[in-house]
């Protein structure tokens, strides 16, 4: 059981999280951060323990539990926000001992591989691969599409509060317009229903649901993919509907992914990395495609450079010279 103490800190987190916009799913990750590292030190009061105290539990992480540097590294960050945030005392100098992250390239597949999962996929699932890898979304992003992003008189999806709570503008094929309007007339009808039996609401961020109070049983605004039951939001106890959860989707690809034989590493992610690489094969240009994805630093887009061997175009091999070699194999 955790001690009073310690109940004081979860409340003043969670207030510190919630006035900083911070999405659900990262506070709930940052709490059980903070809760393990409490418990690594038999929840001894944060504020009785320093930058040492810090630096033994991030070493554990690496030596005895065996978390990959990315792992630890979304521990350290838990940690910092307990810091600065909530306890007005920032950490320093305890960077040596977390570990450099591993770089390594993104999987691609090829666009028969693609076309292969979106044809054995089905229903909703096949949509939102389609969506995922014809408009370069990201899981959580396409999980909250809603009806007001979709804009098929521009041909635009609006990515709203995206990594970093960045909104863009993305492509929306014309392949999956029929689709999403058939999916659009489903949801609409299903929110009818919930009105019809004195629910109708979903969640919305809190600065839009201060100003547009009515706004959360707007068509408008609700998910593009819902969740088949109403839930209580854990924010304000109130019965709405929720968009899908990501789960679903990943397990849906991955079976189909092992059923095919195709790549064992490629997940939903995949064909995020797929819309950027294929893109640029065809010819489009990095700035362009950094837009789309929405990309803070053209850095992070020119990995598919490598991923397409553009990085090393107009280099040849030095055993591809004057040299003339015969192989007997």
């Amino acid at each position: 059981m955790e001690t009073q103490r310690s109940k004081s800190i979860q409340a003043r987190f969670h207030e510190a999280i919630k006035v900083r916009h911070y999405a659900l799913k990262t506070e709930k990750t940052y709490w059980h951060w903070i809760r393990r590292y409490l418990f690594f030190h038999n929840l001894k009061h944060p504020s009785e323990l320093f930058e040492r105290d810090v630096e033994r539990f991030l070493s554990d992480l690496a030596v005895r539990c065996h978390v990959s540097p990315a792992t630890q590294d979304i521990a350290f960050n838990a940690i910092c926000f307990l810091y600065r945030h909530v306890l007005n005392r920032p950490l320093e100098h305890i960077n040596s001992v977390r570990s450099a992250p591993k770089k390594k390239l993104p999987v691609v597949l090829r666009k028969e591989e693609v076309a292969a999962i979106l044809n054995e996929l089905q229903g909703h699932h096949k949509l939102m691969v389609a969506l995922m890898y014809g408009s370069g979304l990201r899981v959580g992003e396409c999980h909250r599409l809603r009806i007001g992003d979709i804009d098929v008189a521009k041909q635009t999806i609006s990515v709203r509060n995206g990594k970093g709570n960045k909104d863009r503008v993305t492509l929306l094929p014309q392949n999956v317009v029929a689709a999403l309007n058939q999916q659009i007339q489903y949801v609409t009808q299903l929110h009818q229903a919930d009105i019809a039996l004195g629910f109708g609401q979903t969640s919305l961020p809190y600065q839009l649901a201060r100003k547009y109070p009515a706004a959360a049983r707007s068509a408008h605004y609700q998910y593009l993919f819902p969740s088949i039951k109403l839930a209580k939001d854990p924010r304000d106890g109130q019965i709405k509907r929720h968009h899908r959860h990501e789960k679903g989707l990943q397990r849906a690809v991955k079976r189909v992914i092992r059923k095919l034989g195709v790549n064992e590493l490629a997940s939903c992610h995949t064909f995020r990395h797929c819309f950027a690489t294929h893109l640029l094969q065809s010819g489009s240009d990095l700035r362009t495609i950094q837009e789309l994805m929405g990309h803070s630093d053209i850095k992070t887009t020119q990995i598919y450079t490598h991923v397409v061997g553009q990085h090393k175009s107009g280099v040849k091999s030095p055993l591809d010279g004057a040299m003339s070699i015969s192989y007997d194999i």
